[in-house]
């Protein structure tokens, strides 16, 4: 049974605008910026939706979410605003880059760029297969668990993402993310009997219900009554 659908991903920052314009231009798509200051990244299917949120904290920690793109160039993307934490090497296929912001994503070369530049959403976790399973009950989609330890959720309903990966890491999650998604649901409690947590109720400042997974990472949950989702 599915008991949400993915809506979009949301990313929180001191500066949206520079932030989303960085990785508006990093996957090829459009920044589109709100009187606030906020604004989305978005282009045509098959990309993905990202919302880009003021926070007033800065990062404090290494992101326990982060994307994985591809690309043709680490110039390119040091052009736009980025630096490199750690080449490529030791068995790894991907160089860990940091945005404008410090925010780490890894960077995947390719000869040629798909269409999709972002295809994967990883997840640091104490318990990988677990965390996989869970969500993918939620989305009603496949997963995979691989020998090297980390799973991966795939066929996401609504998730304009190849994979949702989670990935063991030994240390716990201590502040709140500064990547999350959001879902959209027929009812939350179905969520909370999955194993979720309310953290905030709708309420005069928000719409929807801020949520917990089992290992703590919070998503948003909007309600479509209508079964829309």
């Amino acid at each position: 049974m599915t008991l949400a659908r993915f809506k979009k991903l949301c990313i929180d920052a001191n500066d949206p605008s520079r932030l989303g314009a960085f990785w508006a231009a990093v996957l090829g798509v459009t920044w589109t910026p709100h009187d606030t200051g906020e604004g989305l990244v978005s282009g045509p299917e098959p990309h993905p939706r990202i919302w880009f949120n003021r926070v007033p904290e800065p990062k404090s920690v290494k992101h326990r979410v982060h994307l994985d793109v591809y690309t043709t160039d680490l110039a390119r993307l040091e052009a736009l605003g980025s630096r490199v934490v750690l080449v490529e090497g030791d068995g790894r296929h991907w160089t860990v880059m940091a945005d404008p912001e410090g925010g780490e994503y890894c960077a995947f070369l390719r000869t040629d760029l798909p269409e999709r530049r972002l295809h994967g959403l990883v997840v640091d976790s104490a318990d990988p297969p677990a965390q996989a399973r869970w969500w993918a009950e939620i989305y009603g989609a496949q997963v995979v668990h691989d020998n090297s330890g980390f799973s991966t959720v795939k066929d996401v309903p609504g998730m304009a993402i190849e994979t949702m990966d989670f990935n063991p890491v030994p240390e716990p999650k201590t502040v709140k993310n500064r990547v999350h998604w959001d879902v959209s649901t027929a009812d939350v409690d179905l969520l909370v009997d999955a194993g979720a947590t309310v953290l905030r109720p709708p309420g005069d400042e928000i719409a929807w219900y801020v949520v917990a997974d089992p290992e703590g990472n919070e998503f948003c949950a909007f309600i479509d009554p209508d079964g829309g989702w």
